[in-house]
C-alpha cells in the first residue's frame, strides 16, 4: 500500500480581509479532501509575503500539517500567523553579498 499524496492547488478567492487559498489532497486508499489556507490581505500590504509566493508558501504549510499528521490532519482550515510569515521572509532575505573592495582576510604564515 502506497502513503503517496498528491497535493494539488485548485486557486485562491479574495475576500474582503484575506485571500483564501484551496487545495485538494489526493491519495489512494480515501477520497479527496478540500483544504483552506487563508492569509491576512495586511501581509501582502506590510511585505510580509509577495502575491507571487503564497501559493508555495501555502502549499509547505499544508505539506507540514500533513506531515505531522500522518496525512490526516483534524482541521481542514488553516490560519496563516504573521509570525509564519515573518520567519518564511528572514529565511528568504537577500544576504548582502560581500564588497569586492573590503579588506581581504590577514593570514599568518
Amino acid at each position: 500500500m502506497s502513503h503517496e499524496i498528491i497535493v494539488q492547488f485548485v486557486g485562491y478567492e479574495v475576500k474582503a480581509q484575506e485571500r483564501e487559498y484551496t487545495f485538494t489532497v489526493r491519495e489512494v486508499s480515501s477520497e479527496p479532501r478540500d483544504f483552506t489556507l487563508t492569509i491576512p490581505t495586511e501581509a501582502f500590504d506590510g511585505h510580509l509575503l509577495r502575491i507571487q509566493d503564497a501559493p508555495d508558501f501555502c502549499s509547505r504549510k499544508l505539506h507540514r500539517e500533513l506531515a505531522t499528521h500522518a496525512n490526516h490532519p483534524p482541521d481542514t482550515h488553516f490560519a496563516i500567523t504573521n509570525a509564519e510569515l515573518e520567519d518564511y521572509r528572514s529565511a528568504r532575505a537577500p544576504r548582502t553579498p560581500r564588497s569586492p573592495f573590503s579588506r581581504k582576510p590577514v593570514e599568518d604564515y
